[in-house]
């Protein structure tokens, strides 16, 4: 047991679940081995507490750092604010010079409010939207947070999200009058959302990911447009996470489907806290007949990291950098399955890209690949969150260590071998599902 682990084993007494997120769990990698805590990180590196050096061929902060970790502009940025200070009884500049930014980078856009976590801004969006329309209920698709508005998708007798993205949710806590307010439903599946939308006139809202691990139909987010228009419902894109992967603003101006609302957070602050609501006026001014407001909404941390990041991300152009990168790993992944008959399926955006196996047995393996490639100082899953830090040597590096591991599983699969008998320790837990 390192450190990591032994304070992992002293959380778990002061905080209920052992951290504040779900995707940092060491169970959801090595449940006994995972070092858990960082002292430094930088670029794609990050230091544990016991001053071992890994290469982050992970999750990547869940993909909040584009710019790798610690990028020296955006950090001297956040710096030179904090001398100045950071909260005081006035309102920071950056707040409007980053709002009008954004409005800048989204034309169909007006208005800005700004948050700190995705979460929150999906209920401000919720909650905005709700109020344009004058209806209450709510149509799905795709991860939105954990407040008590998603979450009530889950109460009564149909585990709504288990079905539609992430199982095991428990609602407990959720008003329960608040069940049949929220309706999931499946991407690229048109028709299950048109009989939502019908059976549902108290329908006021359609929010979703514009993608997940999967691109759009032909004609779908078009069709999705056409629905919440001809039925007075705010379409509400959630890109927190696909926002400035492959375009410079959201996935949305890739297909040409422009939305109501749209919350972009993650990878706009390289790391600092901050997220954004951007839409148009006659919805988002619908906010004043609502009450949306928080003190550390107001913080200057957040704003200037955001602005400095976007000046980096359109100079380096790095969307396009990642993606391209995110297409090589996702190529040699494919070429590692085909060449030891492994029964590889890989998914998600270019720089968001993932794989897995299709057997009864994938989380073993993918426990494994962990728990191997940790020997070799490397932090790995099943998925790789791509930053512009992720050098070609650094990509060359991961697929180096990663070819043997494939070499044991394929021994595991033909029967040679036993995954039971390779494993070292727990199987890892089984986190969001493929979105089909």
């Amino acid at each position: 047991m390192g450190t990591g682990q032994d304070l992992y084993k002293k959380a778990k007494t002061l905080i209920p679940g052992g951290t504040m997120l779900l995707s940092k769990r060491p169970e959801m990698f090595l449940p006994d081995a995972w070092p858990s805590y960082f002292k430094e990180a930088k670029g794609c590196e990050i230091v544990d507490l016991d001053g071992k050096k890994y290469l982050d061929m992970c999750i990547m902060g869940i993909g909040t750092n584009i710019l790798g970790y610690g990028h020296d502009e955006v950090d001297d940025a956040v710096k030179k604010v904090i001398q100045q200070g950071n909260m005081s009884t006035f309102n920071c500049p950056e707040e409007v010079f980053l709002a009008e930014r954004l409005v800048d980078l989204n034309p169909w856009a007006d208005m800005v409010r700004f948050a700190r976590s995705g979460g929150e801004a999906n209920a401000i969006a919720v909650r905005i939207a709700r109020a344009a329309s004058g209806k209450d209920k709510v149509a799905i698709c795709g991860y939105h947070g954990w407040h008590d508005w998603y979450l009530s998708a889950n109460l009564g007798d149909n585990d709504g999200l288990g079905g539609h993205l992430l199982p095991g949710l428990n609602p407990l806590g959720v008003p329960a009058h608040l069940k049949g307010t929220v309706f999931p439903f499946n991407y690229n599946n048109i028709d299950e959302l048109i009989t939502i939308v019908k059976e549902n006139p108290d329908l006021g809202c359609i929010k979703m990911e514009v993608s997940r691990n999967q691109g759009p139909e032909e004609g779908f987010l078009e069709e999705v447009r056409r629905l919440a228009d001809s039925n007075g419902i705010v379409l509400v894109f959630d890109e927190c996470t696909s926002g400035f992967r492959q375009t410079f603003g959201g996935l949305h101006k890739q297909y040409g489907v422009e939305p109501d609302i749209a919350m972009f957070g993650k990878a706009m602050g390289n790391g600092y806290a901050i997220t954004a609501v951007v839409g148009r006026r006659e919805v988002m001014e619908a906010a004043q007949k609502t009450f949306i407001s928080s003190t550390f909404w107001t913080e200057r941390i957040g704003p200037t990291a955001a602005l400095a990041t976007l000046d980096v991300m359109e100079k380096l152009e790095s969307w396009s950098t990642i993606t391209n990168t995110g297409n090589d790993i996702t190529t040699k992944w494919k070429e590692l399955g085909d060449n030891y008959g492994l029964p590889l399926e890989t998914s998600g955006l270019a720089s968001l890209t993932s794989f897995s196996l299709d057997t009864p047995d994938w989380l073993k393996y993918k426990t494994f690949i962990t728990q191997e490639m940790l020997k070799k100082e490397i932090l790995a899953s099943n998925c790789v969150y791509v930053s512009i830090a992720h050098t070609q040597e650094k990509v060359d590096q991961y697929f180096l260590a990663l070819e043997p591991v494939f070499d044991s599983i394929k021994s595991c699969i033909e029967g040679e071998r036993s995954i039971d008998d390779l494993l070292e320790g727990p199987v890892c837990h089984g986190g969001f599902k493929r979105l089909n």
